[in-house]
């Protein structure tokens, strides 16, 4: 009876050893946010304002320009991340859900076999926002389009914000939110009130969130259109320097911006495009973990032009009529996070 006993154990150990083996790690995975800069294809399409992506527009957007562009897009994203593309990759800026299938698939992007998360959204400009994420990494359970609450007018037809709520590995929590809030066309003033209203909107539903899990891992990345010492971010959204003292949310991005670095060149470096996070994602006290705690703006020569003065900047696909088939007018911003075993 005893062997029996003794061959029923040693059988049992051996399944959970092999069991074991063959569980699939949790590597580190990073996560990235790009405005990819007016990603439209070529077809006409009603109630969008695409006038300016067409064949016969003036800047003469056709199919060779269009696949250029993808080259050029998923070229930035495929040399990111060195250890593989990132796991999760907000974008921005994107006409329709078929150009972000076409740029999944392209030759570059389709070993990711990245899944999408895209809403068409009511903005004036007809473009929005997307999620890519990797299913292996990342199991969305529940997906939302929040539409801020603006005043009547222009702006009030802007990109939904894209909250998507999931699980690490099936593990690990997360709460990712994907920005593009309303652009400064018209002024930077006359503009701010729209940005201090999302985010109100955003603090509202963090704080909800914080509120029940005060440890809940989260993510606010994008085009703010503000600098992370403007009024928006830094006193309505309150994301301020990492692990401020009353500061539920940090901003990976505020240090940078400070020492004058940005992500996108008007007149000077703006630090548009932005990861801000839940204090637990600094402190991996809820099994997620940032491997550094500011965020790495993706910047490679190639990726810029240099005028006839000043400093090289993004080279951009286009501006008004001109066509200059550059990458984006926007830099990529990344992070990485490890798994803390709690």
């Amino acid at each position: 009876m005893r062997n029996n006993n003794t061959i029923i154990l040693l059988l049992i150990a051996i399944i959970i050893s092999v069991a074991s083996c063959c569980k699939s790690p949790k590597k580190p995975f990073s996560f990235a946010f790009y405005n990819v800069e007016n990603l439209f294809d070529t077809i006409d399409s009603d109630n969008v304002n695409d006038e300016k992506y067409l064949p016969t527009s003036t800047v003469a957007w056709n199919t060779e320009r269009y696949n250029h562009k993808l080259d050029n897009i998923s070229k930035v994203m495929m040399s990111m991340d060195t250890t593989g593309l990132p796991a999760l990759f907000g974008i921005c800026e994107v006409e329709n859900r078929g150009v972000v299938e076409n740029l999944i698939v392209h030759k570059n992007l389709i070993h990711a076999g990245y899944k999408i998360i895209h809403k068409d959204s009511p903005d004036e400009r007809g473009i929005d926002v997307a999620l890519l994420y990797k299913p292996e990494v990342y199991y969305p359970v529940k997906n939302t389009f929040i539409k801020p609450e603006l005043k009547d007018g222009p702006e009030s037809k802007t990109r939904d914000i894209l909250y998507s709520k999931g699980t690490i590995y099936n593990d690990d929590t997360i709460h990712v939110f994907i920005n593009h809030w309303v652009s400064r066309w018209g002024g930077q003033a006359e503009t701010e009130p729209h940005r201090i209203q999302i985010a109100k909107t955003i603090k509202g539903i963090t704080d909800s969130i914080l509120d029940i899990v005060p440890e809940a891992n989260i993510i606010i990345a994008g085009d703010l259109n503000d600098n992370p010492t403007d009024t928006s971010i830094y006193n309505v959204l309150y994301a301020r320097e990492v692990l401020t003292d009353n500061s539920r949310l940090s901003n990976l991005s505020l240090k940078q911006y400070l020492d004058g670095k940005g992500s996108l060149y008007y007149k000077s470096w703006d630090m548009f495009d932005q990861i801000i996070v839940s204090n637990s994602l600094i402190n991996g006290t809820n099994g997620l973990k940032l491997t550094s705690k500011d965020q790495v703006v993706y910047k490679q020569d190639w990726m810029l032009y240099q005028p006839r003065e000043g400093s090289p900047r993004p080279s951009r696909t286009s501006s008004g009529k001109n066509y200059y088939g550059g990458f984006s007018d926007h830099l990529p911003v990344m992070i990485n996070i490890e798994m803390t075993g709690k």
